[in-house]
C-alpha cells in the first residue's frame, strides 16, 4: 500500500498540511477533496514524490509503481502522437530490440551443437516469453483504442504532438498512464479537458481498472461512478468517508451536526465542573476536593470543532431586459479554417426565454458558433440576425486568461463599470470573495479559480437579457459551481452554456443542441435526457473491420434521427446486445488465434504427437472468427440502418 505519514508542509506563515496521514490499498479508489487551495494538487503531488513535504515519510512497497496526472504538460517535440503513445511500452520495445539482437545473432551462428547455441536459445525463448507475457503482440492496437477512446481520430495518429493544444496534449498524457496500467494511479482534474463522450468512456476504463486510484475532480457525477470512499482536505487537516461523493456530502453534515452536539454537551459538562470548582475553591474544608476535580478536568480530551470553511460566492444576474420574441435567428451558417470545414449550412432559432446546452466532442464548433453569435468571430456563409433590444453578455472559455494581468482587482471592475455601478464594485468583489486589502492585488497573483471569479464578477455589472457561457465552470470548487448554477436557474434572460460538466448542466437548460459532422442535432431536454436518447454509453462501439494487419479501428456509433417506435426500441436492444456479444466473442478468438499461432512458431512444434489436434483447433477457431465476424457485421448494419 502507499503510505503517508504525519505528512507537514507550511508556506510562510500558512500552514498547509499538519500532520496529515493517509493510506491507499492496492485497490482503492479514492476521491480527493476540498475547497481550491485546499492542498489537494499539492497531496497527489506528495504521493508522487514530487514534493518533497516539510515534514512526515511517504512509504511505498518495493516494485510497485506510481502513475501521476499533473495539470502541467511537457511533452517532448517532434514526435507523432503514436510515438509519443507508444513510449509507455518502455520495457516491450526494448525487450523487441533484444530479440531482433538475439535472432540476428542466430542466424549468424552454425555452432548448433555448441553449449553457447543452447544458451543463446535458452535467452530467446526467455525473451519471448516476457515479451509475450507484457502483451508485446498487440501494443499498437492496445495505444490506439485508447487514443480513439479520448477522442483522437485515426488520422491524428501521425501528427506531431507539437500541433495539439495543452488539453490534447494531456489525453496524449492520460493515454501512457492508462496503458502503463501502474499499481496507484494519481489523477489531477482529469476531465477538464474532455468532452462528455471521452469522459464517459474513461470512466468505463476506471471502473474496470484493477489497481489503486486517486482522482481530484470537480465533476460530482464522475466522481460518483468511480470512486468507492472519499479524502476532504479542509483547514490542513484530513477527513475519510467511505463513499462516493455524493454520499459523503450526507455523511459529511451528519459528522459536523453529530460533532456540534458533542461539543456543546462537553461544553455544558466543563462549565457545571467549572463551578464547582471554583465554588469549592472559596471554602477551606473543599479546596483538596476542589483541586482534584481541576486535575481532572485538565485531563479531559477536549473535543474540538473546526470552524469550517463555507466562504462562498454570493451571485445574483441582474433582471434581464425585455427582449423581442426572437432573440436571435442563424440561418445556413458555414466556417471554414482553410480546407476544414467545422460548420455546413447550419439554421438555430432562439425564442425569448429558451435555455440551451451546447454539447459534443471537442472541434466539433461550439465555441465557434458561441463566437459567431456574439459577434466574436465572422461566419464563412450565412447569416445571424439578432432581435429586437438583445443584449449579449458573453463569458469566453479564456476570458479569465483576457484580464489585464497589471491592473488591480478594483481596476479591471472599475473599467468596465458603467457610472451608475461604480458604487457597487466593492461590494460586488466582496461577493465574490474579495474583500479588504484584496481589492489591490494584482490580477497576475491570482490563481486560476480567482481569475475565473473575477472574470465571472465582471458579467454581473450590466443587465443582460442573452447570455452565453462558453466552460464557465472550469477552475471553479464544487460549492462555486453550485452558487453559479443556482445563480443561473433563477436567471430570468435566455441562455446559451457550451459545458461538458453533466452535473452542472442538469435540470439547468431545456433544449441540448449535439455538434457533430458539422451539423447541429437538437434534443428537446436537458443533457440527462439528451445522454439517455444518445445512448452515449455506447457510443464508442468497436468497428472490428477485418483487415490484413487485424487492427481493431474505432467509430462512432450511429445516432437515431428520429423518434423510434416501441418495436424498433426493443429491436435496437437486441441489435445492441448482438453487437457487444460479438465483439467480445471476437476478442476472444483473435487471442485465442494468437496464442496458437505463438505456440505453432516454436521449435519441434510439428514433431508432437497434439500437433494434429492443435492445428485442427486452430482451423475451426479462423473458422468461427470468420463466422462471429459476418455476424457482426449483419447486426452492426441492421443497427446502422435502424438508427440512420
Amino acid at each position: 500500500m502507499l503510505q503517508a505519514s504525519n505528512i507537514f508542509i507550511k508556506y510562510g506563515d500558512r500552514v498547509l498540511f499538519d500532520q496529515l496521514n493517509l493510506t491507499v490499498g492496492p485497490k482503492d479508489k479514492i476521491g480527493l477533496v476540498g475547497r481550491n487551495g485546499a492542498g489537494k494538487s499539492t497531496m497527489l503531488k506528495v504521493l508522487a514524490r514530487e514534493v518533497t513535504p516539510d515534514g512526515g515519510r511517504i512509504e511505498c512497497p518495493n516494485g510497485q509503481s506510481i502513475g501521476f496526472l499533473h495539470q502541467e504538460m511537457d511533452l517532448p517535440k517532434g514526435k507523432t502522437v503514436i510515438q509519443e503513445t507508444l513510449s509507455a511500452f518502455a520495457e516491450i520495445q526494448q525487450l523487441e530490440a533484444r530479440l531482433d539482437a538475439l535472432n540476428l545473432e542466430l542466424q549468424e551462428r552454425t555452432d548448433y551443437e555448441s553449449d553457447d547455441y543452447l544458451k543463446l536459445l535458452q535467452k530467446i525463448s526467455d525473451t519471448s516469453d516476457r515479451f509475450h507475457f507484457l502483451g508485446g503482440d498487440n501494443i499498437e492496437a492496445e495505444a490506439e483504442k485508447v487514443l480513439s477512446g479520448l477522442g483522437f481520430k485515426a488520422r491524428d495518429f501521425q501528427r506531431l504532438t507539437d500541433e495539439f493544444s495543452g488539453g490534447w496534449q494531456m489525453r496524449i498524457e492520460l493515454t501512457k498512464l492508462l496503458l502503463q496500467k501502474p499499481d496507484f494511479l494519481l489523477l489531477d482534474e482529469p476531465t477538464n479537458h474532455l468532452d462528455i463522450e471521452s469522459i464517459l468512456w474513461l470512466e468505463e476504463f476506471l471502473k474496470g481498472y484493477s489497481s489503486a486510484i486517486v482522482v481530484i475532480s470537480h465533476d460530482k457525477t464522475f466522481l460518483d461512478n468511480i470512486t468507492k470512499s472519499t479524502v476532504e482536505i479542509e483547514l490542513g487537516k484530513i477527513y475519510e468517508y467511505k463513499a462516493p461523493y455524493s454520499k459523503y456530502v450526507e455523511l459529511r453534515k451528519e459528522r459536523r451536526e453529530l460533532l456540534q452536539s458533542a461539543y456543546q454537551n462537553q461544553q455544558k459538562v466543563i462549565a457545571q465542573k467549572e463551578r464547582t470548582i471554583n465554588r469549592f475553591m472559596a471554602k477551606a474544608t473543599k479546596t483538596k476536593m476542589a483541586q482534584s476535580m481541576k486535575k481532572q478536568l485538565d485531563k479531559l480530551e477536549r473535543i474540538e470543532l473546526d470552524e469550517p470553511d463555507s466562504a462562498a460566492m454570493r451571485i445574483k444576474f441582474p433582471p434581464a431586459p425585455r427582449s423581442g420574441q426572437v432573440v436571435i435567428e442563424a440561418k445556413a451558417v458555414s466556417k471554414r479554417y482553410g480546407d476544414l470545414s467545422v460548420l455546413e449550412n447550419i439554421n438555430l432559432h432562439l425564442d425569448r426565454g429558451d435555455r440551451l446546452a451546447f454539447v459534443g466532442q471537442n472541434g466539433q464548433g461550439k465555441t465557434t458558433l458561441a463566437k459567431i453569435l456574439v459577434n466574436e468571430l465572422t461566419s464563412s456563409g450565412g447569416e445571424v440576425k439578432l432581435g429586437h433590444n438583445a443584449q449579449i453578455g458573453y463569458y469566453a472559455q479564456n476570458q479569465a486568461e483576457t484580464l489585464d494581468a497589471s491592473k488591480t482587482l478594483l481596476q479591471t471592475l472599475e473599467a468596465v463599470a458603467p457610472p451608475e455601478m461604480r458604487t457597487r464594485v466593492r461590494a460586488i468583489l466582496g461577493a465574490f470573495l474579495f474583500s479588504g486589502e484584496d481589492v489591490d492585488k494584482k490580477v497576475s497573483v491570482l490563481s486560476g479559480g480567482e481569475r475565473a471569479r473575477l472574470a465571472m464578477a465582471c458579467m454581473l455589472l450590466k443587465p443582460f437579457n442573452l447570455l452565453v457561457l462558453d466552460e464557465p465552470t472550469n477552475h471553479l470548487d464544487m460549492i462555486s459551481k453550485d452558487i453559479l448554477k443556482q445563480a443561473l436557474q433563477d436567471y430570468d434572460g435566455t441562455l446559451i452554456v457550451v459545458s461538458h460538466d453533466r452535473d452542472f448542466l442538469a435540470d439547468l437548460t431545456n433544449r441540448t443542441i449535439e455538434f457533430r459532422d458539422r451539423q447541429l442535432y437538437e434534443y428537446l431536454g436537458d443533457v440527462q435526457f439528451f445522454l439517455e436518447k444518445r445512448a452515449l454509453q455506447n457510443m464508442r462501439q468497436v468497428e472490428l473491420q477485418k483487415s490484413k494487419s487485424g487492427t481493431a479501428a474505432k467509430a462512432a456509433a450511429p445516432v437515431a434521427k428520429a423518434p423510434l417506435t416501441q418495436e424498433e426500441r426493443q429491436r435496437r436492444k437486441e441489435l445492441q446486445r448482438a453487437v457487444q456479444n460479438s465483439e467480445r466473442k471476437i476478442t476472444r478468438l483473435e487471442e485465442r488465434i494468437a496464442k496458437r499461432e505463438v505456440e505453432m512458431g516454436e521449435a519441434g512444434f510439428y514433431d508432437r504427437p497434439e500437433a494434429q489436434d492443435l492445428l485442427a483447433k486452430y482451423e475451426r477457431d479462423k473458422k468461427e472468427l470468420d463466422e462471429v465476424m459476418d455476424a457482426w457485421e449483419t447486426a452492426q448494419l441492421e443497427l446502422e440502418e435502424l438508427e440512420g
